[in-house]
């Protein structure tokens, strides 16, 4: 699990362990890497097979040679979903983050509520309340929200480009963070087919009309084996080895807008109006697809128009910013004023949350980080070269961007959204890396295979540390053995490294001014003084969950020679005034490094009492005043 490697490294590797127990006797326990695998596929942890059926047109056919899309036989590869979602549910990776009932949380300082994980939204408390006035017999159960996404990714190879369309479906007890991060809260289930057509027959009706109705169907198909545990709960056992009842209910689809016309075929309530009127009519008046049923219509409790939710990443950060308004103040500004807007992007003073961008904004490839940190630091190159109404309808754009839609917040917990982002995430896993395992030839097979095997050997993994065998290292095990006692022993907590909570363990907190001028104090005692070009700030930012429960960290720089290209000193807050909230109780200052008792700082005012009209941003300047210095 710590390493990926090709069969011809691995028979390397044994032939070293082999060579290493010749004088000793020993056996080993693999002769080559047709051993291990066998050992692999013949583990039953965590084992679901990969399954596959085939569908083609069944249609009318034109007159004459029938169209290649209508002679395709597509083949679709797909996992039980039902045994994918037990296996995240009895995975003891997240036995202590996992939800198993819907809750509210209050501040209890200010009595105000908190949204982070999804079972603290009013989907899921509306949910439960709904299904149990339907059916009371279901009362006790626990309610495990399926949430679905599904994306299409092309991998690029010399010999052309290789096309796939993964699904991912994952349980929604699990808290956030966990969705967000590279785990297997998220499930890679199956393969969607991608019919292909010449470029006359693409924009066809029936060519569009069999795309809508095969991918619906293939959803179907491949969720059926949750539909009997949607209406009668089932007994599963935990992580926590202990047995609890649930009942699935699907509750939402990331995609992005081109699969949201896809899945929303029709408008809700129109089943009247279907009734009512012609096919043709449906689509030129409505937009509605009359003869295509939606895949929730096969499972209960299931609106495919409550579960969409907009595509942030694309739609929001990289279609909103990147692809109209960058590409309008381009169409706007003449090339010498670009120039000089690229020559500020750099430029802008290194801050906490801030990106750097040296070679200022000419990327091949957007990603959705880059975007999220150019818009912070676009705004204010272009402030001056456009007029002010422009510059802001960029800080109105900044602000939607990051508050998103309150309603889906309140409604499923989210502070970053439903985002597309997760899905990008689980490629890099579960398509990319298996991809650059194979020799680029009928890859999807090899994939499969792949896939399979790592998953068995993560359960594997799981349920080996469960049971205490994976306490310790090998040196720390083979000491034991002998009965030696390994030297620092002590002070590790089973071979895990030791890291400081962020909550200080003493009465005494480091804010305390007093406790401050103490350390200067004891520094000037001493002549041995350590220089440090660098400290770590942990902190809180709920609206961010890259890091654990939201905890995320800052390196702050004061290097005189940073990365051979001069010196590197970083603006830092310094909270001013605990009584006032946000940035006017705090003053922003640069560190400069320089060697004395005490950290030497340079000041820096606010300009105004508030933000800045246009950009929305603060605006200060240095400090030159005796009492600031």
């Amino acid at each position: 699990m710590q390493a990926e490697m090709p069969a011809r490294k691995i028979n390397m590797l044994l032939d070293v362990w082999a060579a290493s127990l010749v004088g000793s006797g020993g056996q080993l326990l693999f002769t080559k890497h047709t051993d291990l695998y066998c050992i692999i596929d013949s583990t039953h942890i965590g084992d679901i097979k990969w399954d596959s059926f085939a569908i083609q047109y069944t249609g009318e056919e034109p007159n004459g040679a029938p169209t290649t899309w209508m002679s395709d036989s597509y083949e679709v590869w797909y996992h039980d979903p039902h045994e994918a979602t037990h296996n995240i549910l009895t995975g003891l990776d997240f036995t202590d983050q996992l939800d198993y009932v819907p809750y509210w949380e209050y501040d209890v300082s200010n009595d105000e509520r908190h949204w982070q994980d999804f079972m603290t939204g009013d989907w899921a408390w509306e949910q439960v309340d709904g299904i149990i006035s339907d059916n009371p017999t279901i009362t006790g159960a626990t309610l495990v929200p399926i949430i679905l996404s599904s994306d299409k990714m092309t991998m690029l190879v010399a010999t052309g480009q290789t096309d796939y369309y993964p699904l991912y479906p994952s349980i929604r007890n699990v808290h956030n963070t966990l969705c967000h991060a590279h785990c297997n809260a998220v499930a890679l289930i199956g393969f969607l087919a991608m019919p292909k057509t010449m470029r006359e027959h693409a924009s066809t009706p029936a060519f569009h009309k069999f795309n809508r109705q095969l991918f619906h169907l293939l959803l179907t198909q491949i969720l059926y084996s949750l539909h009997h545990a949607m209406m009668v709960p089932e007994m599963v056992l935990f992580g926590d080895n202990y047995y609890w009842h649930i009942i699935f209910t699907l509750t939402a689809y990331i995609a992005d807008y081109e699969e949201q016309v896809l899945l929303l075929c029709s408008h809700e309530h129109c089943d009247t109006i279907i009734e009512e009127l012609k096919l043709h009519q449906l689509w030129v008046t409505y937009g509605i697809v009359g003869d295509i049923l939606p895949f929730t219509n096969d499972f209960p409790c299931a609106d495919i128009h409550e579960m969409l939710s907009p595509d942030i990443l694309h739609q929001l950060t990289k279609g909103g910013f990147k692809d109209h308004l960058v590409d309008w103040v381009e169409c706007y500004l003449v090339h010498k004023i670009l120039d000089d807007i690229d020559q500020h992007i750099p430029a802008v003073a290194p801050f906490t949350g801030l990106w750097h961008f040296p070679q200022c904004w000419h990327f091949k490839q957007w990603t959705g980080d880059d975007s999220k940190g150019l818009v912070k630091v676009y705004i204010t190159a272009i402030e001056g070269h456009i007029p002010k109404d422009v510059v802001h309808m960029f800080w109105a754009f900044l602000k939607f961007c990051y508050l998103h839609y309150h309603y889906l917040i309140c409604q499923f917990s989210a502070p970053n959204g439903l985002c597309s982002s997760i899905t990008e995430l689980k490629h890099i896993k579960a398509i990319k890396c298996l991809y650059q395992c194979t020799n680029c030839f009928q890859t999807l097979r090899k994939m499969l295979l792949i896939n399979q095997r790592l998953n068995k050997l993560t359960a594997v993994h799981a349920d080996f540390k469960g049971c205490g065998m994976l306490n310790g290292t090998c040196l720390s095990q083979a000491f034991e053995v002998l009965g030696i006692i390994e030297e620092g022993a002590d002070t590790a907590d089973n071979g895990e490294e030791q890291t400081a909570s962020y909550e200080e363990e003493s009465g005494e907190s480091v804010d305390d001014l007093m406790a401050i001028d103490a350390q200067v104090s004891l520094a000037c005692k001493y002549r041995e003084i350590h220089v440090y070009n660098s400290a770590c700030s942990t902190f809180f930012t709920p609206s961010n969950l890259s890091g654990i429960y939201g905890m995320c960290h800052e390196y702050i720089c004061s290097a005189p020679m940073w990365r051979n290209m001069g010196p590197c000193f970083d603006c830092i807050f310094i909270i001013t005034d605990p009584q006032v909230e946000g940035m006017s109780g705090l003053d922003v200052t640069c560190y400069q490094g320089i060697l004395y008792s005490c950290a030497v700082i340079h000041w820096f005012d606010h300009v105004r009492d508030g933000p800045d009209p246009a950009t929305g941003m603060w605006v200060v300047h240095p400090g030159y005043l005796r009492h600031n210095l």
